[in-house]
């Protein structure tokens, strides 16, 4: 009986594949189709849940079937996330599209990363300060207890080496290694791999430029390649958001919720506040924010119902030249660095909230000025080389509460709420990427206005 309803579960998916499909032919446009995939899933996982109930083998097995869509989907997309970095930021160098100071555009976006994460922490300890959170108002399970435990393991971990032999782990010392993602930082390192090969590209073509011309037209078509297959990719989107939000909303335990439910407001009023800001910024850059929302809106949706940064990357690049106007090169840097350097949401606002949430257990007053400022400190400082494949967060935690002297084992309380507050994080962070883009182009002079408050009669479709 169990295997003929995980087998009409799966009939179902299918056929809201089909309805999907049906509205791609039928011309509907992307953005649509993905807000439809997700209200969908929505409401397919809750009726699941309520038919099957939570952890049953019914939705277990069915949920098993529906991650060949969902978690595949994922899989592609970091698939081409490290060939699609190394491949743009060797092109932006080749197609030129770079015109100013490449070390000023690294540090205006880099800049604009850290300074948003510095603001999103302070926004993240204001608001843990209002709501009146700590720590000993959550029970601890069996789960928690788990979880802390791990969290000490990785502690230690991270422990054993200093601050300076971190920063050392950014330089690429087998690229090989790092082109299969096997370090945290491998993304950053095959930007710096890229970037010093794009700099020989251009002392070469001022010495040799018939071997530059011909090394060129190898990239230009590399890089062709490449964005083929990202759109071959995208085109899956409507779909694997579908298998994605079905599973979140039908395997949430929505009592830890209810229990939970004021420190996962307190997280979501916080991630709002940061995504104000960076509509706010824009404003200040003289750029309409509505504009950005209604574009950045299918690349955000995707984030937060995938929590993956990096899996995020090639619909953020697509969006950041083709909806917004930023340059080629613009958007490949800030795209790349925006998956281990300044994630607002990871990086930002969750380590600062756990501090404060942490502190008092330990006697620390949360309001002294002084933990405060070293605090906002210590996270501008641990936001540099945050995984963008999952674990960021708990990464950028276990740095902050360690460097703070704070109980690392209590960061595993929110384990039950984790997934649902990662959701909201992932999409934060894409945004800060995608703003540092947006408002790197605009001071250096290269956004493109027309396309960015153009109507975008074609809405991404781009062959999607």
């Amino acid at each position: 009986m169990d295997t003929m309803l995980i087998v009409l579960n799966i009939v179902l998916l299918l056929l809201i594949c089909f309805g999907l499909h049906k509205m791609k032919k039928k011309g509907v446009s992307f953005s649509k189709r993905v807000f439809s995939s997700l209200g969908i899933g929505v409401v397919f996982g809750l009726g699941l849940q309520f038919a099957y109930g939570s952890g049953s083998e019914v939705l277990t097995g069915s949920i098993d079937w529906f991650n060949i869509i969902g978690n595949g989907y994922v899989r592609f997309l970091q698939m081409i996330v490290v060939p699609l970095v190394f491949i743009s930021i060797i092109a932006a160098f080749t197609r030129l599209t770079i015109k100013n100071n490449i070390g000023k555009i690294s540090a205006l976006i880099i800049g604009i990363l850290v300074g948003t994460t510095v603001i999103a922490a302070t926004v993240g300890i204001t608001t843990t300060l209002v709501f009146d959170l700590e720590a000993i108002q959550i029970e601890q399970g069996e789960a928690e207890t788990a979880r802390g435990e791990q969290m000490e393991q990785r502690a230690a971990e991270i422990a054993s080496k200093t601050f300076p032999q971190q920063m050392l782990d950014f330089i690429p010392s087998n690229v090989f290694l790092d082109f299969t993602g096997a370090r945290s930082t491998s993304i950053i390192a095959i930007v710096i791999f890229s970037a010093f090969i794009g700099f020989a590209y251009l002392g070469v073509r001022r010495k040799t430029p018939n071997h530059a011309d011909s090394f060129a037209k190898l990239v230009d078509t590399f890089y062709s390649i490449i964005m083929r297959v990202v759109t071959l990719i995208l085109r899956l989107t409507p779909y694997g958001v579908l298998a994605l939000m079905t599973r979140v909303t039908a395997t949430s335990d929505y009592n830890a919720i209810a229990k939970l439910g004021e420190f996962v407001a307190a997280s979501y009023v916080a991630l709002a506040i940061v995504f104000v800001i960076h509509l706010g910024l824009l404003a200040l850059a003289g750029l309409n924010p509505l504009t950005y929302v209604k574009k950045a809106i299918p690349v955000l949706t995707f984030a937060f119902t995938s929590r993956t940064s990096a899996g995020a990357l090639p619909l953020n690049i697509k969006t950041q030249t083709k909806r917004l106007g930023v340059s080629e090169g613009i958007a490949n840097f800030s795209g790349s660095f925006g998956l281990s350097i300044g994630q607002n949401g990871c990086a930002g606002v969750y380590p600062a909230m756990l501090a404060v949430i942490i502190a008092p257990t330990v006697g620390i007053n949360p309001l002294d000025p002084s933990f405060l400022f070293m605090l906002i400190v210590i996270v501008a400082i641990s936001s540099f080389g945050v995984a963008g494949v999952g674990g960021g967060a708990t990464f950028a935690a276990i740095l902050v509460l360690s460097a703070m002297d704070l109980p690392i084992a209590l960061a595993g309380l929110l384990i039950s709420v984790e997934p649902l507050i990662d959701m909201g994080r992932t999409a934060v962070n894409v945004s800060g990427s995608m703003t540092a883009g947006v408002l790197t182009s605009k001071v250096t002079n290269s956004l493109d206005t027309a396309v960015y408050n153009g109507t975008d009669s074609t809405e991404m479709e781009m062959d999607v």
